[in-house]
């Protein structure tokens, strides 16, 4: 599910500091885009995530239950363990923590997976969730040998279903009533974006962009 969705900031992060008043060693940056940076999900992100899930927006927005913060570590445990995905925190600039992106039910064989995008709150509605989105599929077709790569969300959620656009993605078609949610029932629109239409966009790829103050 994607959400164009506080700000407790890990103690990791750079310019944080520790118990120990030192300041914190900055998060190992593994991928960039334009205007963000991802670093590899980590088990000590647990309670980023568990705020980030809690938000009765995004809740409702992607049809989430807020679960206890065990219950989300032991989750991204588990995540971490699968082959068929790859999970993100999306970063800043200056380190700060904005989001949880991922590429999951990766198919290398027939070069499919599906995106899910997270973002805090306050950091919603500035750009970021299109210059993630952008990241990442630059990764899956840059990197990655992904020929299709999907993404789903309620037709209701306006703010994730402009991000796609923004980022490329095509409405194949939507599930009606495929979405249980607080009593209600809710049609789901399904986004592809296709290895040849990523190719044909005219914009720097995250290979050749530089981030500011990097």
């Amino acid at each position: 599910m994607i959400e164009d969705g506080a700000g407790v900031v890990d103690g990791r992060v750079a310019g944080e500091q520790g118990e120990s008043g030192e300041a914190a060693s900055p998060r190992e940056v593994c991928w960039r885009g334009r205007g963000v940076a991802f670093a590899p999900l980590d088990v000590d992100d647990a309670e980023l995530i568990h705020v980030w899930r809690s938000d009765p927006v995004a809740a409702h927005e992607i049809g989430i239950w807020p679960r206890s913060l065990s219950a989300v570590r032991e989750r991204i445990e588990r995540d971490r363990d699968e082959h068929d995905r790859d999970d993100f925190l999306v970063l800043l600039p200056d380190g700060t923590p904005i989001g949880h992106i991922a590429l999951t039910d990766q198919d290398m064989v027939d070069g499919t997976a599906e995106i899910m995008l997270l973002l805090d709150p306050d950091h919603r509605g500035r750009g970021h969730g299109t210059d993630a989105v952008d990241a990442l599929v630059d990764l899956a077709f840059g990197e990655l040998p992904m020929h299709r790569v999907q993404a789903v969300t309620h037709t209701t959620n306006t703010g994730a279903l402009g991000v796609l656009a923004r980022a490329g993605f095509v409405q194949e078609g939507v599930r009606r009533s495929a979405c249980l949610h607080r009593g209600r029932r809710y049609d789901v629109a399904v986004l592809a974006l296709l290895r040849e239409e990523w190719q044909e966009f005219i914009r720097p790829r995250s290979w050749d962009v530089l981030i500011t103050g990097q």
